[in-house]
């Protein structure tokens, strides 16, 4: 039999486990809640435990100097960025993940936040690396080869109308508003007008800003310094303008193509890729995906040696060939395309946030901006966008996504065209957006070059 002292201590000791079993099973419960709070897609305690890892790395000079380095920064901003941008109130329903990827990088940089670790590794993967040209390349590739061939040659041959229209009536509106404001007309074309258009930094303001110099005898840096507040402007617009497009498509679902630019006969507007994305993913096919998608771009850079045409271009011609002529195995395509989804669902925003830190000088824009160039700007990019809309509802395009492709003109070159696209989520676009962006960009900087001639 059991004591009276032995049944007290019995007593005890289950009050006791009990107590312990509660508290237990407390911290276990927030443990459990904690797991389920989610940055992006990682659990918050892993991402915090990522993040201070990384920035204790940076901190104390080890993080490494490569790509390594470079995609811990990038990936654990965008991935935060991101999300936030998904889940702030209206912000998230004009582009917000692709506004908080490129100007809170932009802005920590420009308040010296970001220490001299971080900002090597990334200039490494961006610069060094080009990891722009990979992402662009993969996208292109891929989205052409998951293509229906009909559509394709129907989207290339309709979008010039709307690009060469809303090109023309962006010029007119922007020297309009100028003079409104008081702004000189030459001073508003060459300086405001043709760096929102041109194609970016180093496609369309580095050759204008060396064009600029040998022509008004000034230095090129100078030219610089003016131009790219605009071309920064004009892109942070064309994003906002991208999101009210994807808002205007889901609502009123009609006038949107949700990636598909041409409104074809049934059945001759739908993508390879809604069905690929229905197949198990073979890694070994993604290997081939990356394989095509380097040489691809590999030709362009081949082709501009000898030919001239920028490469993005040469590469865009050559996939468009070889999907029209069904030269590649649908195996391949399918790879091709498997890649096209992992780069675009996974890498935008890290990608955006590696744009921000180096390609959106906001010391730059500080200096010159005015409540007047502002508008101005503005008046230019939606122009550009309202044109695309209505003369592609005309040419039996979906309006929204031709909207969004000629909106491409007016961003900061393949930077611009992965910020409006991803806005949008229209990546499936990025081919007709490339060929918007590099062809309407060249026109734009030799048209340039030539009338600032005339005017001097």
């Amino acid at each position: 039999m059991i004591s009276k002292s032995e049944m007290k201590a019995l007593t005890v000791d289950g009050e006791e486990q009990a107590k312990y079993d509660v508290q237990e099973g407390k911290s276990k419960g927030i443990w459990a809640k904690l797991m389920q709070i989610k940055i992006g897609v990682v659990p918050l305690p892993l991402y915090v435990t990522l993040a201070a890892i990384i920035f204790a790395a940076s901190v104390y000079n080890t993080l490494p100097p490569d790509m390594i380095g470079g995609f811990a920064v990038i990936m654990i901003l965008g991935i935060l960025l991101g999300d936030l941008g998904n889940r702030i109130p209206i912000l998230k329903d004009i582009g917000g993940p692709a506004i908080l990827a490129l100007l809170i990088p932009s802005i920590l940089v420009f308040l010296n936040l970001i220490n001299p670790a971080s900002m090597k590794a990334v200039t490494t993967l961006m610069k060094t690396s080009n990891f722009l040209y990979f992402y662009i390349s993969c996208l292109v590739v891929g989205s052409i080869l998951g293509m229906n061939g009909k559509v394709l040659i129907q989207g290339f041959t309709r979008m010039f109308v709307p690009l060469v229209v809303g090109t023309l009536s962006a010029v007119g509106m922007g020297i309009l508003v100028g003079l409104l404001f008081g702004y000189d007309v030459k001073h508003t074309l060459f300086f405001i007008i043709v760096p929102i258009i041109g194609g970016g930094i180093g496609e369309g303001i580095l050759p204008l800003s060396i064009a600029y110099s040998s022509i008004l005898g000034q230095s090129a840096e100078t030219f610089v310094g003016q131009m790219i507040p605009a071309a920064v402007i004009g892109n942070i617009l064309a994003v906002v303008c991208a999101g009210l497009m994807m808002r205007l498509g889901e609502k009123k679902t009609h006038l949107s193509g949700n990636g598909s630019l041409v409104k074809a006969d049934k059945g001759d507007d739908l993508l390879q890729e809604k069905d690929a994305s229905d197949k198990p993913v073979d890694f070994s096919l993604m290997g081939a995906g990356l394989l095509i998608a380097c040489t691809f771009f590999i030709v362009g850079t081949l082709g501009h040696k000898f030919i001239g045409i920028p490469g993005p271009v040469i590469m865009i011609l050559f996939a468009t060939f070889i999907k029209c002529l069904s030269w590649m195995p649908n195996k391949m395509e399918e790879g091709a395309h498997h890649l096209y989804k992992f780069i675009s669902t996974s890498l935008t925003w890290p990608l955006m946030v590696g744009l921000g830190m180096l390609y959106i000088p906001l010391g730059d824009v500080v200096k010159i901006v005015t409540p007047a160039y502002v508008v101005i700007c503005a008046s230019v990019v939606l122009t550009m966008i309202a044109s695309g809309y209505f003369v592609g509802k005309l040419m039996k395009m979906y309006p929204v996504d031709a909207a969004i492709v000629t909106g491409c003109h007016s961003g900061l070159g393949g930077t611009g065209d992965v910020a409006i696209l991803s806005a949008s989520k229209r990546m499936a676009l990025m081919p007709f957006a490339q060929v918007a962006t590099r062809i309407g960009g060249v026109s734009t900087v030799i048209l340039a070059t030539l009338l600032l001639k005339l005017f001097s």
